[in-house]
């Protein structure tokens, strides 16, 4: 699995997401069960993390697999 480098504020980009009231709402709700005081930009943060992680996993499981069939 790849590890990203830590970042700094300077390494950031600001981006705008348009999103539905909807999930929005799911959103915070998550963040409610959640312990703590967990902004929207942090959740939305650790998510995106969380759906790449799992991409990086599968396409290393693939590539191992074409190694150990190729």
């Amino acid at each position: 699995m790849t590890t990203l480098p830590k970042l700094t504020v300077r390494d950031l980009d600001r981006i705008n997401l348009r999103l539905s009231a909807e999930t929005f709402a799911l959103i915070d709700a998550a963040r409610a069960d959640r312990l703590g005081n967990v902004s929207r930009n942090t959740w939305i943060t650790e998510a995106i993390a969380e759906k790449l992680a799992r991409e990086t996993s599968a396409n290393d499981r693939r590539e191992e697999g074409r190694v150990a069939n190729g």
